[in-house]
């Protein structure tokens, strides 16, 4: 068995997340009891390249899709995600019901980001990232990510702070792939989350 930290965890790092607004019918399934927000038949979809970096208390990469439903305040549930790390993936799954898989991730930092996902099987996705116009100082967030963990829905408190910055991103997406919901589309937002401090968990 694989040990990890117990919750919360403690991470940082940088994160790119796009915002998609995506029919309800082309949604991925989500857990039992977990209801989308729509809007005008779309809900909205979260994409994130995420570098795990110190000082957190763990290294590694990630891209993930959430979408947007409802709870006592914002919420999250994570669709798909894949990382790089057996340490992350273990206790994704144990502590939270996180769907994590493992996946060949590729980032490169730079005045523009780039990060190619794929598994043994085919290539998930690619994308670019350029940073514009940010905000000066650090902005914090809360939310929950709403999974299933042992037969049951659980709501997992998450608190962060990042210095937002409004990015352009151009996506290419394996249509046959388990995101290929996203496949010729193209997101409505586009972010640079510099900085980022994470506590994930109770």
């Amino acid at each position: 068995m694989t040990a990890y930290p117990p919750e919360p965890w403690h991470l940082a790092g940088q994160a790119y997340a796009s915002v998609w607004r995506i029919p309800v019918a082309d949604l991925p399934a989500l857990p039992d009891g977990a209801e989308p927000v729509v809007l005008g038949g779309r809900a909205q979809v979260v994409t994130a390249w995420i570098d795990y970096q110190d000082p957190g208390q763990l290294s590694y990469h990630e891209l993930l899709s959430t979408v947007a439903v409802r709870g006592r305040g914002a919420a999250a549930s994570i669709t798909e995600i894949w990382v790089d790390s057996e340490v992350s993936l273990a206790g994704g799954r144990a502590l939270w019901g996180i769907p994590k898989d493992l996946a060949a991730l590729d980032f490169r930092h730079g005045r523009t980001f780039t990060a190619t996902a794929a598994t043994d099987a085919d290539w998930i996705a690619t994308a670019a990232f350029t940073r514009r116009v940010g905000a000066p100082f650090p902005s914090p967030s809360r939310f929950e990510v709403v999974q299933t963990l042992d037969g049951r829905l659980k709501r997992s408190p998450v608190r962060s702070k990042a210095r937002p910055h409004l990015a352009r991103a151009d996506w290419s997406v394996n249509p046959d792939g388990p995101l290929g919901y996203l496949a010729g589309r193209h997101p409505v937002a586009n972010l640079h989350l510099r900085d980022f401090t994470l506590h994930f968990g109770g």
